[in-house]
């Protein structure tokens, strides 16, 4: 059990001292990914990391690369076996089913956030508000919150909001409108607060 103490805003202001040169980095990592097949990469990460973990989600994105778009389903889902993922099965079947939108993911970066995560619910199965938020803020939105289970237990130890085992669309709208006050009276976009709360929950800025 984690002796760590609970967490206060403060500690973001902390952390924006300690590890904001790299937080902006990552930022405009995310704002130059260009390009289709780039794209699609990172909509096979986020599929990836549902009920998984971003390291893992990481790894295998980098050694599978092409295979996203070429292997069949049975191929992909050999690969990721052994690759270590928990559900290969059921994650092949959702990034074969995801390349019907192959052509049509570079037009998103000139929508509304909001419009093109609900176009993203609707049209990549396997792909829920938290994903579709985090593929959103990994291509360059800004405006987006990626509410998973260390936002969650940061909001839970700010006294904002109780853990709850899964979110409606009602709640995850209404967390990222607590979110989104906390980040303008910090100074910072959403996505750059999410990237702070991991690092003090994990010590790590990944993506």
């Amino acid at each position: 059990m984690s002796l760590r103490r609970p967490l206060k805003l403060s500690d973001i202001l902390e952390a924006k001292k300690e590890v904001g040169w790299l937080v902006r980095k990552r930022m405009e990592e995310f704002e130059g990914k260009r390009g289709e097949e780039e794209l699609f990469k990172e909509l096979c990460f986020c599929l990836l990391t549902a009920n998984f973990t971003a390291e893992g989600g990481i790894r295998i994105q980098n050694e599978v690369g092409d295979g996203f778009l070429k292997l069949d389903e049975g191929e992909l889902v050999r690969r990721l076996k052994e690759l270590g993922h928990r559900y290969p099965r059921a994650r092949a079947r959702y990034i074969v089913e995801a390349r019907r939108l192959y052509g049509r993911l570079e037009r998103i970066k000139g929508w509304d956030a909001r419009e093109a995560r609900e176009w993203l619910v609707r049209n990549v199965k396997g792909l829920g508000y938290k994903e579709a938020s985090h593929f959103l803020r990994n291509i360059g939105f800004k405006d987006v919150a990626i509410i998973d289970r260390h936002v969650l237990r940061f909001l839970e130890e700010i006294g904002i909001a109780k853990r709850k085992r899964s979110l409606g669309r009602r709640d995850y709208m209404r967390l990222e409108g607590e979110l989104s006050e906390i980040a303008k009276g910090l100074g910072i976009s959403l996505g750059e607060l999410d990237l702070y709360i991991w690092y003090l929950m994990t010590g790590k800025v990944l993506k």
